[in-house]
């Protein structure tokens, strides 16, 4: 039963939070309404699929969904986001439908085992790039840049230079977990196992803020007036998909299929068909264009630069 009710309240502060976004047509329907027929764009050149994708007939992806407007599952029951969009662009891509492609739900702490396990051949879910990660699994080209931010109470007056002896809480396994680690010493650290989680300790007061992605923290921030946004930023690291190690015929595709998107500016469409007008401006420079190109901070033990 306890199993039961932290999902529930998962899947409605999921919802919230993706009605804050706005009412985005999934998969851009409105968009594709308006004006006359496009031309139908040339079929691009890719490499060979993996063997078991293509003897398979569609992919097996992980992602978030409980991490709106990235993963989250809809009021239809349907997986839908900027993630879950991406991941059905590459059935369209492989396999000209995108529907070819069933969806596992994973949350921070079980996407790599659940990638590791065999039971996906990807995940796509809000994974930044770290070292560690790196020497466990390989990842594609970044394909999102997302920014740490501070979930507070409105009273608060919280800043990352004043989170010396407060509770921070964030999810299992995030990159912000090791960084209030190694830079917050004398703070304490709760994880826990869903974003839902994290944002109730912030509003019942066992966590003095919540440390994450400001793409979900925005959402949350905007649909709850008890909450604010610090104007604290950091840990601006790329996320990339999720690959088993020495896979090197699934990261030649995907990378490929990631440079053919951005090369179309794919990736603003499916930013826009998220999220509604009004916040797509603050977030353009989060998402691959033809003129705008992420790295990952090879070599720098980001969690461990502390401010």
């Amino acid at each position: 039963m306890k199993r039961i009710i932290i999902v529930v309240a998962a899947l409605v502060l999921g919802a919230a939070a993706f009605a804050a976004w706005g009412t985005a047509a999934p998969g851009g329907k409105v968009a594709a309404l308006a004006g006359p027929a496009a031309k139908p764009k040339p079929k691009p050149k890719l490499p060979a699929l993996p063997s078991a994708v293509k003897s398979r007939k569609k992919w097996l992806i992980g992602v978030k969904c409980d991490f709106p407007p990235f993963g989250f599952i809809d009021v239809r029951g349907n997986n839908e986001g900027y993630d879950v969009q991406v991941a059905r662009r590459f059935a369209t891509l492989a396999f000209g439908n995108k529907k070819k492609v069933d969806f596992t739900c994973v949350t921070t702490p079980s996407r790599i085992p659940t990638l590791m396990s065999g039971r996906v051949d990807i995940i796509v879910s809000t994974l930044t790039w770290t070292a560690a990660r790196a020497e466990q699994i390989d990842f594609s080209i970044p394909y999102y840049s997302a920014t740490g931010r501070l979930l507070v109470p409105n009273s608060s007056s919280l800043t990352v230079g004043s989170l010396g002896g407060k509770t921070i809480v964030t999810t299992r396994g995030a990159i912000y977990a090791t960084w209030a680690t190694n830079c917050f010493k004398s703070s304490t650290l709760l994880q826990v196992d869903s974003t839902a989680l994290a944002v109730s300790a912030v509003k019942d007061g066992r966590a003095d803020t919540f440390m994450f992605d400001d793409a979900f923290l925005l959402g949350v921030a905007t649909q709850d007036r008890d909450l604010k946004l610090t104007r604290d930023k950091f840990l601006n690291v790329p996320w990339g998909i999720g690959i088993r190690k020495g896979d090197a015929a699934m990261v030649r595709w995907v990378n490929a299929a990631l440079r053919y998107m951005k090369k179309q500016d794919e990736f603003v469409k499916i930013l826009r068909a998220n999220a509604p007008a009004r916040l797509v401006p603050d977030f353009l420079d989060n998402v691959p264009r033809p003129k705008n190109t992420f790295a990952y901070p090879v070599g720098k033990d980001v969690a461990s630069i502390c401010p």
